[in-house]
């Protein structure tokens, strides 16, 4: 009895599970059906998503690519056009930065900064910022007038470097940015910015809004004359060749998608 009512329960169970002619019944075929497209619709929804969001970055990269081609056809408009007195220049700086700029007067030697943190060719070093006093003005022009080593990019001794007490400085203009980390200290004389206000404590003295980065005699020096920096030369960059790959990867994760999708169906 019990052997023939385990072996009946077990019929039924079969019978639940599969038709008279043995095969599964219609809900289990729907539901293994059902299972199957969802997992080809996740194989390939995946892919498409992260294609999505490559071609996202690529056409970003692209943006950037125009945005840095405008910038270079203003850079080079104002780095081509003639130099012009720095106090002449409009005072909204975005207007006058890079354009190519000079200015004669007196250089306050004792009242000099130091652009710390400054590398050249892969040397440690300083930039120095040296005031220049205009004739007729009150505010101070800052002239960036080149690079020096410094073993530990922020220690120097500024006698080395001083030069002619009367100078025509030309270059281009550059403008102030950035915030100095902590106070600026006076008995340092030193800047890791070029923050425009803590410049002007250590100067003592009111500062123009624009700095001259002094590039005139920068073929030959003398050993007391600073490494002048050069005239920014306009660049790309590898904003193109990153959308290329981003679009590259898009095309894989498409390509890959659909093969894996139907792989799995």
């Amino acid at each position: 009895m019990i052997v023939t009512w385990v072996t009946w329960n077990r019929l039924r169970a079969d019978g639940r599970r599969q038709t008279a002619d043995g095969r599964p019944k219609t809900e289990d075929r729907n539901r293994r059906g059902h299972t199957v497209r969802l997992r080809a619709f996740l194989t390939l929804a995946i892919p498409l998503a992260c294609a999505a969001l490559f071609v996202r970055l690529g056409v970003w990269q692209l943006s950037r690519l125009k945005e840095k081609r405008a910038f270079n056809a203003i850079l080079s408009e104002r780095l081509a056009s003639p130099p012009a007195e720095v106090t002449t220049l409009p005072a909204d700086t975005a207007l006058g930065h890079y354009r190519r700029v000079s200015a004669g007067g007196t250089l306050l030697y004792d009242r000099e900064v130091v652009y710390a943190g400054r590398s050249h060719e892969g040397s440690p070093g300083v930039d120095l910022l040296t005031p220049m006093k205009i004739a007729g003005r009150d505010t101070v022009v800052m002239v960036n007038r080149g690079w020096a080593y410094s073993a530990d990019a922020g220690s120097i001794d500024n006698s080395r470097w001083k030069e002619k007490d009367s100078s025509l400085a030309a270059g281009y203009a550059e403008t102030f940015a950035g915030t100095e980390r902590g106070t600026a200290a006076p008995a340092l004389r030193r800047v890791h910015a070029l923050d425009r206000a803590a410049i002007q404590v250590l100067v003592g003295l009111p500062v123009a809004p624009y700095m001259i980065v002094q590039t005139s005699d920068s073929t030959a020096h003398a050993d007391s004359i600073p490494v002048r920096l050069t005239i920014p030369v306009p660049d790309e960059g590898p904003h193109q060749s990153y959308a290329i790959q981003w679009f590259s990867f898009a095309l894989v994760a498409v390509v890959g998608g659909v093969a894996l999708s139907r792989r799995s169906r």
